[in-house]
């Protein structure tokens, strides 16, 4: 059975310039992950969508580059592996200069504090200034969280116009996580628009309990949304009026330094 590659909603289909090996390729890298760290040819061909003989080629061939290795029997990935994902990274130098006004934020605040952008109906965090281990979740870089749920996520939706928003919202796996996830696509659409009015997104305990968070958007020199920081903490510890008296004056400053950053490297 064939595999198509994960594409963003309002992404363009497919057409004459579409290579199906690569894409092939990246549903074989993508099978591995922290369930299936390790995996039989077999395992890989269904985790993949692919025939045996397609998924065997396919490990070869990233076997080879040094991508892969096996036992013989289980196929796992490489630590060179990372160097495709470093590679986005590396392509953007805001990131090392946005890490020290993370820092100081989250030492002025006393919470931890993430960068992320949005692929699909995901946002992927980019950096992650830590303090104590607030949630169960394991949030570091590269981690993928759906976007309609999140405070991250919420501001990166409303830097997109209604038809795009509505697109993710449909392309995504909404459910309840806690008694306070709000699940309706209108009124998470609503809950987009609004935080798109304000400038900014407060996400208390739907993502997890006890998870409180706040974001606010990174802009390129033209104006464009093209990140969010947030800084979250326990509920129980900052509730919402602190949150949004005390916290977002900071988070603001942060972004708003972070989006001169961006604009002096000339990226729009």
């Amino acid at each position: 059975m064939a595999t198509h590659a994960h594409r963003a909603p309002d992404a363009p289909t497919p057409g004459d310039g579409y290579v199906q090996s690569f894409a092939r390729g990246l549903e074989v890298i993508r099978s591995f992950n922290a369930e299936a760290p390790e995996q039989t040819l077999s395992e890989v061909a269904a985790r993949s969508g692919l025939t045996r003989a397609g998924a065997r080629r396919i490990l070869l061939t990233l076997q080879a580059l040094g991508y892969v290795e096996s036992d013989g029997k289980l196929y796992r990935l490489t630590p060179r592996i990372l160097d495709l994902g470093f590679a986005y990274l590396t392509s953007m130098p805001i990131w090392n200069l946005a890490e020290p006004v993370m820092e100081r934020l989250s030492d002025s605040v006393g919470e931890s504090c993430s960068a992320a952008v949005l692929d699909g109906a995901d946002i992927v965090y980019v950096l992650r200034v830590h303090t104590h281990k607030i949630v169960a979740l394991n949030l570091n870089v590269g981690t993928r969280l759906p976007a309609w749920c999140t405070s991250l996520g919420r501001v990166l939706l409303a830097g997109l116009d209604d038809t795009a928003v509505k697109a993710r919202l449909k392309a995504s796996a909404i459910q309840a996580n806690t008694r306070h996830t709000e699940t309706d696509p209108g009124e998470l659409l609503a809950r987009v628009q609004q935080v798109r009015r304000q400038g900014w997104a407060l996400v208390n305990q739907e993502l997890e309990e006890g998870l409180i968070s706040i974001a606010a958007p990174v802009r390129s020199r033209t104006g464009q949304v093209v990140a969010a920081l947030n800084v979250s903490g326990q509920a129980n510890r900052t509730n919402a009026t602190v949150m949004k008296e005390q916290l977002l004056p900071r988070l603001r400053e942060a972004a708003d330094e972070v989006s001169a950053l961006l604009a002096r490297t000339g990226r729009r």
